[in-house]
């Protein structure tokens, strides 16, 4: 009577490799300037969100979760301030070829007059969502708004933005990362929507 056979286990996708190597990445000692250069990146001209580094770096440490979410900010207000400073000094080159490169060109007049009417919800609302916000500190440069209240804008919706994810991850971690290992390949393909999703909002509605 022959031994039944265990059943080869199956190599993880190259989706599910990929996170397994973010979560280790996460406690490696370039994890927190990895994000920071993500963070300050997207804020300026990068079209990826930090949340594909923030979510896995909490869900790894938890107990870091608001500690991360304020580097975050940080980084983000920072590369802000970097976007601003594209769309006030540098339009006729680099601004002029990120806004071409979003296909937003069509529109700078119209955002001018609602940066006339409404620059400080444009700024609040607008950075708390997918819309890259990119498109929203650039203009803020091009079309002078003023730098410090622009910035105390930048802290408050950046910071909204990630510490309410912070709070999230540290109350209810491990439900989340069971989750997100269980349905790895939909919350990714969620995340791959919501990134799209925001360039064409941001095309068709600002």
């Amino acid at each position: 009577m022959t031994e039944p056979t265990a059943e080869p286990i199956a190599s993880p996708g190259p989706l599910r490799r990929l996170y397994m190597w973010t979560m280790r990445q996460a406690q490696g000692r370039h994890a927190w300037a990895s994000l920071g250069a993500v963070s300050f990146a997207e804020s300026s001209f990068f079209p990826i969100p930090p949340d594909v580094m923030l979510l896995p770096m909490m869900l790894a440490d938890r107990k870091r979760a608001f500690l991360l979410a304020g580097w975050c900010t940080l980084a983000s207000v920072i590369g802000g301030i970097a976007g601003y400073a594209i769309g006030m000094f540098l339009f006729d080159s680099v601004g002029t070829w990120l806004v071409s490169l979003y296909g937003y060109e069509a529109k700078m007049e119209a955002l001018r007059q609602q940066y006339a009417e409404y620059g400080a919800w444009i700024i609040l609302i607008k950075g708390a969502t997918p819309i890259p916000y990119k498109l929203i500190t650039i203009a803020s440069g091009i079309f002078h708004y003023p730098f410090g209240m622009f910035v105390l804008l930048s802290v408050i919706t950046r910071a909204a933005r990630f510490y309410i994810l912070a709070v999230l991850i540290y109350l209810f971690g491990d439900p989340i990362r069971e989750f997100v290992e269980k349905r790895l390949e939909w919350v990714m393909m969620a995340v791959a929507v919501a990134v799209v999703g925001g360039f064409v909002i941001a095309h068709y509605l600002l």
